[in-house]
């Protein structure tokens, strides 16, 4: 992606974020500032009265796919006042 196309995705998800609208997460490598992955979640473009979540993983990361799933779906059964998600099976 070009830097200035990166620049703008950034800003609307600040602006989702300020806004609380929808949620950008970066996932970074433990104990380092290396960014590995990210998360997001989003009301669900055919249904917003439910959570769309997703996230991806750097391929050079790919065994970390499942835990953070794992973690990411707990996270937000725990903490996070939501009816309903919707977050891909791993």
């Amino acid at each position: 992606m070009p830097p200035e196309r990166n620049l703008d995705d950034l800003r609307r998800h600040a602006a989702d974020f300020e806004a609380r609208t929808g949620f950008t997460y970066t996932v970074l490598e433990p104990d380092r500032d290396e960014v590995i992955g990210c998360v997001y979640i989003y009301p669900d473009r055919e249904d917003p009265s439910v959570v769309s979540v997703s996230s991806w993983v750097r391929a050079d990361r790919a065994h970390l796919d499942a835990p953070l799933h794992r973690a990411v779906s707990d996270w937000l059964t725990g903490h996070w006042p939501l009816r309903d998600f919707r977050y891909a099976p791993r």
